[in-house]
């Protein structure tokens, strides 16, 4: 009954620490697109000047394509209050070159879009072109605020640029992020683990501890029993002294 008890409590335990062990969905696809890129003409370099693009709600241009990598973090972690990288592939298939001007991104209340939780720092580029037909890759580095609560929010990042003076926007990203405590992430896992590890060294001992039970029982043998003569008690004798007992005693050792 305990270990079926400890069983239970035991997969309970992988199951609520399930998210720390999350396997990061793959990919391959995107990465192997931002690989693939080619800078073509001049990209151009981030602007230092810090510029609120506000929300300008511009429509996408069709015959740009934008994809969205986190480069060695495809499980999409971030610590609050530290850079983290994001890289945007964009191709362009059109006949005009794409002037691009800044990449922007903000963060918002998973259950509720309309709930903003934090306006990102946009990155502005000079002179960053894209010629037809060509790919070229944006590197984007933000960070969240030091004091935003750990959990999952969704995270939306777009790429502002212009066609023929014409300004278009294209949201790259429109998903969710896990916030974490700087260096939470792996005091967290550390206790994870070194739970895990008490909870099998106390499952490896139950289990032990019941085949220990199990061997002792088949070995252990019912106490023996001897069976035989043994000399007549003399305090009994001169109790029973005088009675038909030692009288009917007396008369067989006589016959014999």
């Amino acid at each position: 009954m305990a270990m079926k008890n400890f069983s239970v409590f035991f997969f309970a335990l992988l199951f609520l620490a399930s998210p720390f062990l999350q396997v990061a969905r793959c990919q391959s696809e995107a990465e192997a697109d931002v690989a693939e890129a080619v800078e073509g003409g001049d990209l151009g370099i981030v602007g230092e000047d810090v510029q609120d693009f506000g929300d300008p709600n511009y429509s996408s241009a069709p015959e740009v394509k934008t994809v969205c990598v986190f480069p060695k973090n495809s499980a999409k972690l971030v610590l609050a209050g530290e850079q983290t990288e994001l890289l945007v592939g964009m191709e362009n298939i059109g006949e005009s070159p794409v002037n691009v001007i800044a990449i922007k991104a903000s963060v918002h209340l998973p259950f509720d879009h309309r709930m903003l939780v934090q306006n990102l720092t946009a990155a502005a580029f000079n002179n960053a072109t894209v010629p037809p037909s060509v790919q070229a890759t944006f590197p984007y580095v933000f960070a969240v605020s030091k004091f935003l609560q750990p959990g999952t929010f969704d995270l939306v990042g777009s790429i502002i640029y212009d066609i023929d003076q014409q300004p278009y926007q294209s949201t790259f990203y429109n998903g969710t992020i896990e916030v974490v405590e700087a260096g939470g992430f792996l005091s967290v896992e550390s206790v994870f683990l070194v739970t895990l590890g008490i909870a099998l060294l106390v499952l490896l001992g139950l289990w032990l501890h019941g085949q220990f039970q199990r061997i002792t029982k088949k070995t252990k043998r019912a106490p023996k029993v001897e069976v035989g003569t043994r000399a007549p008690d003399a305090s009994l004798d001169e109790w029973l002294q005088g009675t038909a007992y030692t009288q009917s005693a007396s008369k067989s050792k006589k016959k014999k």
